[in-house]
């Protein structure tokens, strides 16, 4: 059997590891101002007050690492990412997935970034190959790449696949990259355009782990895109996606229903030694109930 990797993450006092033998890796992702109109303009206007809000919440709904995005049109992304890296770390010990498709703005993220970062993300396109790639050797970082190309996202598993070997041949041959650095994003598609994309993207996921061993995560909320009941939906794909090979997934951490289903399932694949993280999460409920 392939060897299965581990993925460490650190912030400048805590360690994360993302592995198939470990509890599921919960990456907040609210702190990100896409379809957030009121979050735009404040941050335009340098207004970084909720960043505090979004970052308690993700905290307190159990997020392990954060995911922080500035991607704003009319700003200077690169400036506003690393004042927004430097601010999540002065509020919290969690490490942090930078986030961004400009690379100045990823490079800005990494050098004021104290700790071992998680880059979200690159493409299997040899020209995003070749900008990011050397960024995350430089700074020691982890790498999220998703196995599509110039032409398309490939709606087939064998593309998929031969598309991520394609990513860790590069990243391990030509970049010096550890394998265990390189998380793959196996493309969970929303479900309402297509009923196949789910079975594609769980097959996909297996094959990863099994062919390679990699960590694997996805945009959670991708699946549910444009379907009412999308809680309902979330909390029944990601323990699926987990026994199929899935080891973090991109989900926001502020809905109970979704992150219990995670903790079930690490349970029951025994990822939650005696029960004690279900039993202790249950316990906390019920204090605060009472």
């Amino acid at each position: 059997m392939t060897a299965r990797h581990e993925t460490r993450l650190r912030s400048a006092t805590k360690e994360v590891v993302i592995g198939h033998d470990r509890p599921f890796c919960v990456i907040g992702e609210r702190i990100n101002p896409t379809g957030r109109r009121i979050f735009q303009e404040q941050l335009r206007a340098g207004d970084l007050s909720a960043i505090e809000r979004d970052v308690k919440a993700q905290v307190d709904g159990g997020a392990d690492v954060l995911d922080v995005n500035m991607g704003v049109p009319l700003t200077d992304e690169p400036d506003l990412l690393a004042k927004a890296i430097k601010l999540v770390q002065s509020l919290t010990d969690l490490p942090i997935c930078i986030d961004s498709s400009v690379v100045e703005a990823l490079e800005a993220g990494l050098a004021v970034y104290e700790g071992r970062a998680l880059v979200n993300s690159v493409t299997a396109e040899d020209d995003r190959l070749e900008w990011i790639l050397p960024l995350v050797k430089r700074y020691d970082a982890a790498i999220i790449a998703l196995p599509n190309d110039h032409d398309e996202i490939p709606m087939e598993v064998d593309k998929r696949v031969e598309l991520t070997h394609k990513i860790v041949r590069v990243a391990t041959g030509e970049y010096g990259i550890a394998a265990a650095d390189i998380v793959i994003d196996p493309l969970a598609m929303p479900i309402g355009a297509d009923t196949t994309v789910g079975v594609t993207a769980f097959e996909t996921m297996r094959r990863i782990r099994d062919e390679l061993g990699l960590n694997m995560t996805c945009g959670a909320s991708n699946v549910s895109f444009g379907m009412p009941g999308r809680h309902g939906l979330g909390a029944a794909f990601l323990p699926m996606a987990m026994a199929s090979g899935l080891t973090s997934a991109i989900m926001d951490a502020r809905t109970p229903q979704i992150v219990e289903a995670v903790k079930a399932a690490d349970l029951l694949l025994g990822h939650d030694e005696w029960g004690m993280s279900w039993i202790a999460a249950h316990r906390a409920k019920q204090a605060q109930t009472a």
